[in-house]
């Protein structure tokens, strides 16, 4: 039987972090600069800690407290306040190192096919993004491609969660089955856009197969923007 192809799908939704662009070295980047800031204005934090102590230390959180999951802002502030109370640092000071943290985090460049990437695909469908993360869209400057963004911190559900899916969905007054979900998590991204009833797109750029091991089933795998638009002019069978 040859299969129907689809048209365009009415919408295409997109993870932030390691999707559109890589994340691990500017969040690095960004604990780096925090721990400058903490030698200068918080020097006993900096004397019982290293960057790799607190991290340890905000994993172990969400360990005892998983609701973390849903704001990881909030995490690394209630990390930052354990350590400001048993070093009885100043803990007002707290909101200064998050705007440290935050104001680097954002400072993120987007893989080479991404912004045009973007703009083709926002020609034919509908843009949006769903995300675990604290990305700043505006900040980053990239904001003007989607019509809608929902991040767990702010909506209270986090991926993989099928409510997340559903509200872009309907914001955006599209169905989930003519809605297309892009990211780079197997299980986050792709088993949890198609619970919700969306095709999903794992986009794979670094040749893994991990969706054998996982036993999960992408609609399309893609290594890139150039991929992913190819799959979705072939009609996506």
């Amino acid at each position: 039987m040859t299969a129907v192809s689809r048209p365009w799908p009415s919408a295409i939704l997109f993870d932030l972090d390691d999707t559109l662009w890589p994340i691990g070295p500017v969040i690095e980047e960004a604990e780096r600069r925090v721990w400058h800031w903490l030698e200068q204005h918080a020097p006993g934090v900096a004397a019982a800690h290293s960057i790799d102590s607190l991290r340890q230390a905000r994993f172990d959180l969400l360990a005892r407290e998983p609701h973390y999951h849903l704001d990881l802002a909030a995490l690394r502030r209630a990390g930052l306040l354990d350590a400001f109370t048993a070093c009885g640092a100043d803990p007002g000071r707290i909101d200064e190192a998050m705007a440290v943290f935050a104001a680097a985090r954002n400072l993120v460049a987007p893989y080479a096919d991404v912004l045009d990437g973007l703009e083709r695909l926002g020609r034919h469908c509908l843009l949006g993004t769903i995300s675990n993360g604290n990305a700043d869209l505006r900040a980053i400057g990239i904001d003007h491609h989607f019509k809608v963004s929902l991040a767990s911190h702010s909506f209270g559900s986090a991926k993989p969660a099928p409510d997340i899916f559903l509200a872009a969905c309907r914001e955006l007054g599209v169905a989930p089955s003519d809605a297309v979900y892009v990211g780079d998590d197997l299980l986050l991204d792709v088993r949890g856009a198609q619970q919700a009833g969306l095709r999903a797109v794992w986009l794979n750029r670094t040749g893994s197969t991990r969706h054998l091991e996982l036993g999960v089933q992408p609609d399309a795998i893609c290594a890139n923007f150039d991929e992913l638009i190819a799959w979705i002019e072939q009609g996506q069978p």
